[in-house]
């Protein structure tokens, strides 16, 4: 991205370019739900292309995390500390990383998903991405606290919506629970080494839920400050 751009976004709004980046990393995130979906169907062709979409994506998310920590003005007057702002940046884009990762490594291995286990595991899977959404919201949500200078009724939203992140973090632990009882009951009839990789395939999934709550706990940080 130019720099004027970014200069140009910083103008508008001092959190425009973190929104564009929280954009960037969801469409990213957003694609492990095609990725594992052809990985159902033992379509590896399809796996490596939508892997490739993902790396894409992360690295333009990766781009505009660089952008923002070069551009971001030091004069800049706001309640909100340039160090958090910087700090939130780099936990959002870990969310980028991790699905990355991920795809990159079931495309290594090329070992699926056992039949048993899918429908639950693309629930689990669409609960973890239900919490990067909402840490998306989250950051939408900004915008309007910034114009009620952080106080008030718009600030209970937030703090609201980053409750709902634990909640929904709760959930992906039981969901990972319940699908580790699943694999531990077929797990005989697969070599060990391939159990071990869907137990940590579970462990990954579920670390995009964790880590969409670390960025509404940086969020909750920074609101503290304010």
């Amino acid at each position: 991205m130019a720099i004027n751009s970014i200069l140009g976004l910083f103008a508008q709004s001092p959190l425009k370019p973190l929104q564009k980046h929280s954009s960037k990393v969801t469409e990213c995130c957003d694609l492990l739900i095609p990725f594992f979906q052809a990985t159902f169907d033992k379509n590896w062709d399809k796996s490596e292309n939508v892997r490739l979409e993902i790396s894409q994506r992360e690295r333009e998310a990766d781009s505009l995390k660089r952008e923002i920590r070069l551009k971001l003005p030091r004069g800049l007057f706001l309640p909100i500390d340039r160090r958090d702002l910087l700090e939130l940046v780099t936990q959002q884009d870990k969310l980028a990383n991790y699905a990355k990762d991920i795809a990159g490594r079931m495309v290594g291995r090329q070992f699926g998903i056992p039949q048993e286990m899918q429908e639950s595991f693309l629930s689990y899977m669409q609960r973890s991405l239900d919490s990067v959404h909402q840490a998306h919201r989250v950051i939408k949500e900004l915008e309007e606290l910034l114009e009620t200078g952080f106080k008030g009724r718009e600030l209970k939203i937030v703090n609201n919506m980053i409750q709902e992140l634990d909640s929904i973090e709760d959930d992906t632990d039981q969901m990972q629970i319940q699908l580790r009882k699943t694999l531990l009951g077929i797990e005989q009839h697969y070599n060990p080494i391939d159990v071990m990789f869907l137990y940590k395939i579970l462990e990954w999934v579920g670390v995009l839920a964790d880590q969409a709550q670390r960025v509404g706990s940086r969020i909750e940080i920074m609101l503290a400050r304010s």
